[in-house]
């Protein structure tokens, strides 16, 4: 059986490039992705990021399905604390209405940005400090539930998400510890782990998650995808430059200096003190790159120490052109 492959976009904003433009590549990307056989197209939401475009995953989400014809499209996630869960349900129903048995929902708890933005959307600090994602997933599934609404005597009571009979897409949540695969496991939904943040943790979540899933209406049997930064080029040096051109934005967003993706030209001529050095050694290490033959033999063994269900690959790398490159030649790899 091919192992399915999809696609994490947060809509790279190149250096000399802009905004709009990586929001074009982003469909465009998606239609490559579609033709060459991939499962999953997920759109991510990030706030105040020169670096990527991706700050409404639900309005992308629509395009891509729009421009496409068979690969599920998807939140990576939908922040539910920045929002309201009778929005996010009515969203979601909207787009599974007009787009039937495409749509996935992926949710994640993080806030998706700084400190500061967040209270910016989140409009208040008790807001901000709330520990209430278990409530809030409670609620989203009730104001979509038809039959399961709120409990007599709830304010809710009887609200419903509208668009009305349709119902609410796969649930997929995000995490990178255990949190999230205690609460995906005990609502019988996807669970979708983020290697490329937390690599170390992966089995044991995973495992955690199987360990403890409960079936539901939703879904029967455990279903995790993997998510891991991938960097592929035609040759090893190419993926090794444009590794290096990830590492140095990533370097400049954790000291303060954000900005878009710097090319791999700009990334050669750096000249790194030890601490800087740290940093990019350690951004590397998360990094799968290289020629199409060396990535697929790093994301089968990461497969099968983890056990993951589907791999899910995110491609943050400078060039739209060496992106969709990067699709073709992983296709290709793995007879998608």
């Amino acid at each position: 059986m091919t192992l399915p492959i999809s696609v994490l976009d947060l809509s790279p904003v190149d250096a000399g490039s802009s905004s709009a433009q990586a929001l074009h590549n982003t469909l465009e990307l998606a239609r490559v992705a579609d033709r060459l056989g991939y499962s999953r197209y997920w759109l991510a939401e990030h706030h105040n990021s020169t670096m990527t475009a991706s700050a409404a995953p639900e309005i992308m989400i629509g395009h891509v399905a729009q421009v496409t014809k068979n690969i599920r499209v998807g939140s990576g996630g939908v922040m539910l604390p920045n929002h309201s869960p009778l929005k996010v349900a009515e969203n979601f129903q909207l787009l599974e209405a007009l787009h039937p048995d495409r749509i996935d929902l992926g949710l994640g708890r993080a806030p998706g940005t700084d400190p500061r933005t967040a209270l910016a959307l989140r409009r208040s600090r008790q807001a901000l400090n709330a520990d209430d994602f278990p409530e809030q997933l409670g609620e989203l599934l009730a104001f979509s539930n038809a039959e399961d609404n709120f409990p007599v005597g709830h304010t809710f009571r009887n609200v419903k998400a509208i668009p009305s009979n349709i119902k609410l897409p796969p649930l997929w949540l995000l995490g990178s510890s255990d949190f999230s695969a205690q609460a995906a496991a005990a609502l019988g939904v996807g669970f979708s782990f983020a290697h490329h943040i937390n690599p170390g943790f992966a089995i044991p979540a995973i495992k955690l998650y199987r360990d403890q899933f409960v079936p539901s209406t939703q879904l029967q049997e455990p279903r995790v995808i993997l998510t891991t930064g991938v960097i592929c080029a035609e040759t090893d040096e190419q993926a090794n430059e444009l590794g290096a051109a990830m590492a140095l934005a990533w370097l400049r967003l954790r000291t303060g200096q954000a900005g878009p993706l710097p090319s791999p030209e700009e990334a050669r001529n750096q000249q790194y003190s030890y601490t800087e050095q740290t940093v990019i050694d350690d951004t590397r290490s998360r990094q799968i790159a290289g020629r199409p033959e060396v990535v697929r033999e790093k994301l089968l063994k990461l497969i099968e120490q983890t056990g993951a269900d589907e791999l899910m690959i995110s491609m943050m790398m400078y060039g739209h052109e060496n992106r969709v490159k990067a699709l073709e030649l992983l296709a290709a790899a793995f007879n998608l």
